[in-house]
């Protein structure tokens, strides 16, 4: 197919989407800790912030008996945005944690974003929780375009710059989550699971617009 210059599709949302997969060890089939941090610039419910925690991925049970939570500042976007693209997303599919997470409102973000290539921050308070996220020791960018048949939803076309971390970490109320960044493969390559992703941007094609 001839790439066009102009996308055709419906834009539905767009920003940037941050996240940090963590497993005790390489030996693992599943991971300890999935995370993910939202700063939506563009979207059918406004703009917002927000960040997925699952400290305990497969048990149901929210936030304080579990590190189960999300914490926003526009729920309308998020509910939309969980349930259309995160509970399609491989890594989080079928997970009690996540059916069981918390909702936390969000007071503040604080983005250090250092020299985006050895350290970046983003600091997240709220409903009596501080939630800090940190990526280290970046790769260079790489551009990624996702096709709908590769996407985690299957609906959409994907399109952002990421950059992976090989150390990563969260912590919650000064207390680090346990596990480490292993390796994954990544449309063909081997990358970390920790990563950033900046100008991410999901589109619609024309076909399956409703």
């Amino acid at each position: 197919m001839t790439r066009q210059s102009i996308n055709p599709g419906r834009v539905d949302w767009s920003g940037e989407n941050p996240g940090i997969y963590l497993k005790h060890n390489a030996d693992d089939e599943s991971y300890c800790l999935l995370s993910l941090f939202f700063r939506v610039a563009l979207s059918p419910y406004g703009k917002g912030h927000a960040a997925i925690v699952l400290g305990a991925p497969d048990e149901a049970k929210g936030w304080p008996e579990a590190s189960n939570f999300i914490m926003t500042d526009n729920q309308r976007m998020m509910r939309w945005i969980v349930d259309g693209w995160v509970t399609r997303m491989p890594t989080f599919v079928g997970r009690a944690g996540l059916q069981h997470m918390s909702w936390l409102n969000l007071d503040s973000v604080q983005r250090q974003p250092g020299d985006l290539k050895t350290d970046y921050r983003e600091i997240l308070r709220g409903s009596g929780v501080t939630l800090e996220m940190h990526w280290s020791n970046m790769g260079d960018p790489i551009p990624v375009e996702v096709t709908v048949e590769n996407s985690a939803t299957k609906a959409h076309e994907m399109y952002s710059v990421f950059l992976e971390a090989k150390s990563a970490a969260v912590t919650v109320n000064g207390t680090q989550l346990p596990g480490s960044v292993q390796s994954r493969q990544f449309f063909g390559r081997t990358m970390s699971t920790a990563f950033l992703a900046f100008s991410e941007t999901w589109v619609t094609p024309v076909n399956l617009q409703g």
